[in-house]
């Protein structure tokens, strides 16, 4: 596909990247001398220096035959321009990021004005997902799919767990369930396990089924699955306040601190059920004072990374027991897990994700759609999940008789609402949610999980 990227900041850098890996033809535009010379020492692309709202910039980057614009500068108003000239001028589908909450709320409208295909607002998504995990604090990573019937966990397996020192054939012998362990990591190895996989305390196991299933494996993991009650933020910006509408149905009380006295005033009154908290997040004697560090759950989101790591370490050593860093340079979160937090919140590689999904959607409209895309154990695999179509070669064929590629796991099946972990003689229907879970490779169809 040809695909145009206006924004070269952190968000649209993520982007390039990982486009870049699944093999597309990119032109990247910025405003930026600076920002284009640093892409081009590591991405493989065409590059264009003007204003990516402007006609001309557009031309001379080759919108007219572009698959594919994704607008993700730090400007809105520039981002919705940039994809409606590019529209008129010919590109086919156009993606923008909308950051401001009246426009993000108003993206039906925007879409269907401007022709947009789709809005992508990263604090929007770092929030959703900071809220599922709050949801299962025992996890440090936790994916809905088919429309919330199954759930994707990543957890660390702890000492004593009934999972420690047992194969997975043993441990579904005496634990009989719905649910499968279908990714591992230990140390710096990848697992794609089998029956005879041993975990050991220490190991990040990825656990697909329904989510009650998902709970009891936790359980059976020795994972603590107190709720979270009372929740710390430091900082005020969009992340904390959409964090909050996230939350407003749950018994969670929120306590935010934020350092601008006029941001303090605006949050005080879009949450009048929080505490909001006029000061420096790095006061100590402020967060003493308060009882910050209180709390089940500790989430820094300043814009600032190396505030969020010294806040992030600090709650650790105060004894909170959930730490949700932000995070935006990967030299920073390969620290943080280094030094024992197991979750990480990275609002540009969510939006890549997102992209990424829309993406293969998009390069595969007649085929078997991705309905979703998650990268997992630092993108070294991916769970995808498709719906099944009369484009899908093998329906009706049990799964023990087809022959998949190195590294696919047909982790999940969702037939008429009801979850199955499959095995040899499980069939795939049309119409049928199937969640693969693979290394990462760039599965666009469904039928791409079988040798050619």
């Amino acid at each position: 596909m040809k695909i145009l990227i206006v924004g070269l900041g952190k968000v649209g850098y993520a982007i390039a990247q990982q486009l870049e890996g699944e093999h597309h033809d990119l032109t990247l535009v910025d405003a930026s001398t600076e920002a284009l010379s640093h892409a081009e020492n590591s991405i493989d692309a065409m590059f264009v220096t003007g204003n990516g709202a402007g006609v001309s910039t557009l031309i001379e980057a080759g919108v007219r035959d572009a698959d594919l614009v994704i607008a993700v500068t730090e400007n809105d108003e520039v981002n919705l321009i940039c994809c409606l000239m590019a529209k008129k001028l010919g590109a086919k589908r156009t993606i923008a990021r909308v950051r401001n909450p009246e426009y993000f709320r108003e993206a039906s409208i925007l879409r269907r004005e401007i022709g947009l295909d789709y809005t992508i607002n990263p604090e929007y998504a770092a929030a959703q997902e900071i809220a599922r995990i709050l949801r299962v604090p025992a996890a440090f990573s936790v994916e809905s799919l088919a429309r919330g019937l199954v759930e994707l966990i990543g957890f660390q397996l702890s000492e004593g767990g009934m999972m420690a020192g047992v194969s997975l054939t043993n441990y579904n012998r005496r634990h009989p369930g719905n649910v499968l362990v279908c990714a591992a990591k230990r140390g710096d190895e990848v697992i794609v396990p089998n029956g005879g996989f041993v975990p050991k305390p220490g190991d990040l196991l990825y656990v697909i089924g329904s989510p009650s299933e998902t709970t009891r494996v936790l359980k059976n993991a020795g994972r603590e699955l107190a709720p979270v009650r009372r929740v710390s933020i430091i900082g005020g910006g969009r992340i904390a306040l959409y964090l909050a509408w996230a939350l407003a149905g749950t018994d969670a009380k929120l306590t935010i601190v934020e350092r601008d006295y006029e941001r303090c005033e605006v949050l005080a009154e879009k949450l009048p059920k929080a505490t909001i908290l006029h000061g420096d997040g790095t006061d100590h004697e402020l967060l003493d004072t308060e009882g910050i560090f209180e709390c089940d759950a500790f989430i820094p989101l300043t814009g600032r990374d190396e505030e969020n790591l010294l806040m992030a370490l600090t709650a650790q050593h105060a004894g909170v027991k959930k730490v949700l860093p932000k995070m935006s340079r990967p030299n920073y979160m390969a620290l943080l897990r280094q030094l024992g937090l197991e979750t990480v919140i990275s609002p540009k590689d969510i939006t890549a994700n997102f992209i990424s999904r829309f993406v293969r959607g998009f390069a595969n409209s007649q085929g078997s759609a991705v309905e979703s895309l998650h990268k997992i154990l630092d993108g070294a695999m991916e769970a995808v999940e498709f719906t099944a179509s009369s484009a899908t070669h093998f329906l009706d064929t049990p799964l023990k008789s087809l022959h998949f590629r190195r590294g696919i796991l047909v982790a999940a099946i969702v037939h008429e609402g009801k979850v199955t972990i499959p095995n040899g003689g499980s069939e795939i229907h049309a119409g049928d949610r199937v969640i693969v879970v693979a290394r990462s490779l760039f599965l666009q169809d469904l039928n791409d999980i079988l040798e050619q």
